[in-house]
């Protein structure tokens, strides 16, 4: 942290209170710098947030013309403004005037910590706002701890995280958007007069329709490698609402934070109200450049286990569906391992005593092993899994229940429901939420976890499941006063949970999977090693999914499976070599079965899984570089990964489109050293010849100003030709 040298410091840590000023204080990353004006007594401002100041630019800032906006808005004094916070005091005074207290500033071995002191100027009402500035990224994290010694409770209103100006300019939003089986959009739109707003309302899932991430492009329409960029992330498990408000000032207001809607909060006195973290960057290349700092930020201190490599696995989802038998696991783990594969992931339908789980419409909750399925329970799994040379994971969906289960005949007050009312039912006609703002419900959801992980300790992956939203608004737990906690306390309940199992179990991987993607977002991940991109795997749509959600979440947390064909969502036929390709741009996995492919097929997989292997350190603990947009509809799609140490890079080409006489661009590198000398092999070749440039060197510089020439199809015989081409190259330096 960069202070001005008037500044008066203390041992261990920085203050300033009574009669000294804070006059500027500086944030500060590797590269970047956010300026608050901190004076005591007077409001919290915000001056400059960029590219890291100098000491001789952070003397002048306050010189530079640029405008002093409140670091955090709040409702009373401004009514026509949009505000970050809005409360209501106990005497119905519905306004709040906040002034520096003190500023504090601690460090650790990682980041430095530092925290502004607000008060109200006549009603005992604080609030701290927090920064934590990370000294290995360039990642500032925000969040507001909001407190009272009134002698009522304060109800707050309105309750954001954080609020960041933006210059109005040429600026450009960068957002993602879908729909079940179509998640992670990407959305690219100027920024004009009025107010955009970005919100989720699911209550348990909060990724499906829109993120709680955003790209703010600063100088014109976006661009992957160039270009001022400021991406923004909440990192929480519940609803959110994101609003960017350009009004007729020279700035557009960026608000996030929790969706308040129908989520007003009695705040009791000295009760402390933490608002979920906002992670910050800023980039002076581009879209990319904001995504590198976001992974790199992510695997380091937001991602569970982030450091670990992931294993490549094989899903009994789409091989079997429900359909579970003890002989077709260990087929399964064995086919799996006959690929090079890893893990072996047992899906829905294993489970289930009184009601078995046949279909999706019963048993939730009920997570005893259904015997007549496996006879030989989860031991003989665990057995099978050894003797295949493969670990074993298997499928829970813990928040949940149906209408038909033993556990919601035994506590049918436990499911979020409005009162008085018929409960409102999810997939399969019965299914129902927990409500896990319930400290009962709380230990049930951690005992599913702890009663198979001390049952079978040798499990090594969990996926865990959440398919159903909350449809009615109600909880036996809450008082009648407090009904409106009900979001919020579902996910402080949920964070318990998740912490209880991460205490206790640190290395175990659990993918979060939501009826697809509906939990990507850093809320979860420090409990979750992976998310499930989405249901479909349709290799064609993966790639503009896939895209959209790299901007944000690293490979390595990005789960991508090779499917069958024709594929089980889309029905569309695509060839196995471009499934292959897609599903080796994330963390590889399969749903087809190997026992439904050719011999041909099963080799290619097969290959395939050994050069992942290969590739797999620069994939997931690389620097992303997107280079071709498949949204720019200019018929391909590119990106790739670099290796830190820019020794090591894998290419990735997908034709998205095909016509005869068609003139696609040729895709130039990045990321690479210029003064390097690479080799250049293909994977997965399924060509009767190599490439022309088959083991053949080039210079970072030259792969970076040229690239290389990818032929629009593949050179195989004329009855295995069609519409698809794909290519992954990999590049190692030549020394």
């Amino acid at each position: 942290m960069n202070i001005k040298k008037s500044m008066y410091l203390f041992a261990g840590a920085s203050m300033f209170s009574g009669g000294l000023f804070a006059q500027t204080v500086a944030v500060s990353t590797p590269h970047t710098s956010l300026v608050i004006e901190a004076s005591v007594g007077g409001e919290l401002k915000q001056l400059y947030y960029g590219s890291k100041l100098t000491d001789g630019e952070l003397e002048n800032i306050t010189a530079s013309g640029n405008a002093a906006l409140p670091v955090y808005p709040v409702y009373g004094m401004n009514c026509q403004s949009e505000t970050a916070l809005a409360v209501k005091h106990g005497d119905g005074n519905m306004s709040l005037q906040m002034e520096v207290v003190k500023v504090e500033s601690d460090k650790d071995a990682s980041s430095t910590l530092t925290t502004v002191y607000l008060k109200d100027k006549v009603y005992p009402f604080y609030v701290n706002v927090c920064y934590r500035a990370y000294q290995d990224v360039d990642v500032i994290e925000t969040w507001t701890e909001i407190t009272h010694n009134e002698k009522n409770p304060v109800i707050l209103n309105q309750f954001a995280s954080a609020y960041l100006p933006i210059r109005r300019g040429n600026v450009w939003l960068s957002s993602l958007y879908g729909s079940w089986a179509n998640e992670g959009r990407l959305l690219q739109e100027p920024l004009e007069p009025g107010m955009k707003v970005i919100k989720n309302k699911d209550g348990v899932r909060n990724s499906h329709t829109a993120h709680a991430e955003v790209m703010f492009s600063l100088d014109g329409k976006p661009q992957e490698n160039t270009g001022n960029v400021i991406g923004a992330a909440l990192c929480y498990t519940g609803n959110y609402k994101l609003r960017i408000d350009t009004d007729d000032s020279e700035y557009h207001h960026f608000f996030a934070g929790i969706n308040e809607e129908n989520s007003a909060y009695k705040l009791e006195k000295e009760e402390v109200f933490r608002t979920p973290v906002l992670a910050f960057t800023y980039s002076k290349e581009g879209l990319s450049g904001a995504s590198r700092n976001f992974h790199r930020w992510g695997r380091e201190y937001r991602l569970a286990n982030g450091d670990v490599p992931r294993k490549i696995l094989l899903n009994s989802w789409e091989g079997v569906y429900f359909n579970i038998t003890q002989e077709g696991m260990d087929q399964m783990m064995a086919d799996i391992a006959a690929m090079g594969g890893e893990l072996f992931v047992m899906d829905d339908g294993w489970f289930g005593d009184k009601y078995s789980r046949d279909t999706d419409n019963s048993s939730l909750g009920d997570w005893t092993v259904n015997k007549k399925k496996l006879p030989e329970g989860i031991e003989g799994l665990l057995r099978d899994a050894k003797k295949n040379g493969v670990e074993f994971g298997l499928w829970i969906e813990p928040e949940m229940t149906n209408t038909k289960s033993e556990l919601y005949e035994k506590h049918p007050d436990w499911i979020v429901n409005a009162l008085g009312r018929e409960p409102v039912t999810g997939r399969g006609g019965t299914q129902l939420v927990l409500d896990l703002g319930n400290p009962e419900v709380q230990d049930f959801v951690f005992g599913v976890v702890d009663n198979l992980m001390t049952k079978y300790p040798e499990l090594d992956y969990i996926k865990w499941d959440a398919n159903m939203g909350i449809m009615s608004h109600g909880s036996t737990y809450q008082t009648k006063d407090n009904q409106s906690h009900l979001y919020i306390d579902y996910h402080r309940g949920f964070e318990k949970v998740c912490q209880r199992i991460r205490a206790k179990y640190p290395k175990l991987t659990i993918q979060a999977c939501a009826s697809g993607g509906g939990r990507a977002n850093y809320g979860y991940l420090p409990y979750f090693d992976e998310f499930w991109v989405s249901d479909n795997t349709d290799a064609l749509q993966r790639v503009y999914m896939q895209w959209g959600t790299s901007y944000f979440f690293p490979a390595i947390a990005m789960a991508s499976h090779i499917s069958a064909a024709p594929n089980h969502q889309t029905f569309r036929s695509i060839p196995l070599k471009y499934r292959i390709d897609v599903a080796m741009s994330g963390r590889l996995g399969m749903e087809i079965q190997p026992k439904n492919m050719t011999d041909e097929e099963k080799d290619l997989c097969r290959k395939a899984i050994a050069d992942y292997k290969t590739i797999r350190p620069v994939v997931q603990f690389g620097d992303i570089y997107r280079l071709m947009s498949p949204y720019d509809k200019l018929g391909v799609a590119s990106l790739m990964y670099v290796s830190p140490e820019k020794d090591k890079a894998a290419f990735y080409w997908w034709k998205m489109e095909t016509f005869v006489n068609q003139h696609l661009p040729r895709v130039k590198m990045a990321g690479l050293d210029t003064g390097k000398v690479y080799r250049v092999h293909e994977l997965n070749r399924i060509d009767n010849e190599p490439l022309s440039f088959e083991g053949k060197t080039f210079t970072g510089a030259y792969l970076m100003d040229n690239g290389l020439e990818i032929p629009y199809t593949h050179r195989v015989d004329y009855h295995k030709q069609n519409d698809y081409a794909s290519r992954v190259l990999y590049l190692e330096e030549v020394k």
